[in-house]
């Protein structure tokens, strides 16, 4: 099977800068013959490619690429990067992913449990009995407990914990006002959509 040339011209310029780089011998010796460029040409194909070497060969494969136009038309050429220059923001990349991908329970557990503490309030009214609204706030109030207690770093855990008691006669309230708005809608005469004709 026979070689890509280009990848053989590749080969060949690595090769060239890795003799190129070679000091010459200190010790005064005679200068290198016709007979001990073969030999050189062999040890420099037979040795590991230095770093030098790597990056002259991912410089001519990048080149070769633009060359031959496999760099046209990625998406989003020509085009700015969205929300650049707003502000300096190390983890941009991060929070696009998580934006774009719409992941949650995904970061430190300070962010997480401030999220969830803000729609705690929603996710109880939600269910039905009481035994499950004390059992959504011993979770969360736990979870809380055990992120302040870590060590891990990252923003402190502000998050405070719920009254599970205040909680669940809150949760009593809405509910049994929820269901006094559901009896007086149902009660309500309905009016027609359609009227008769005088």
């Amino acid at each position: 099977m026979s070689e890509d040339p280009r990848l053989a011209a590749a080969r060949y310029r690595v090769d060239k800068l890795a003799r190129d780089d070679v000091p010459a011998p200190e010790d005064g010796g005679a200068p290198a013959g016709p007979d001990d460029d073969g030999a050189d040409e062999q040890s420099a194909s037979s040795r590991e490619p230095n770093a030098l070497d790597r990056a002259a060969y991912v410089e001519v494969a990048i080149q070769q690429a633009i060359r031959r136009g496999e760099f046209d038309d990625l998406p989003g050429a020509g085009k700015p990067l969205p929300d650049l220059g707003r502000h300096h923001d190390p983890d941009w990349w991060i929070r696009r992913k998580i934006e774009t991908e719409r992941l949650t329970g995904l970061g430190p557990p300070a962010l997480t449990l401030r999220v969830e503490e803000r729609e705690l309030s929603g996710r109880l009214d939600e269910l039905a009995r009481e035994e499950d609204v004390r059992e959504a706030l011993e979770d969360f109030n736990r979870r809380v407990i055990e992120a302040r207690r870590q060590l891990l770093g990252g923003p402190p855990v502000v998050t405070p914990t719920r009254d599970v008691e205040a909680e669940v006669a809150a949760w009593r309230a809405r509910r049994e006002a929820r269901i006094a708005q559901q009896e007086t809608d149902a009660a309500a005469p309905r009016r027609r959509w359609w009227r008769r004709g005088p």
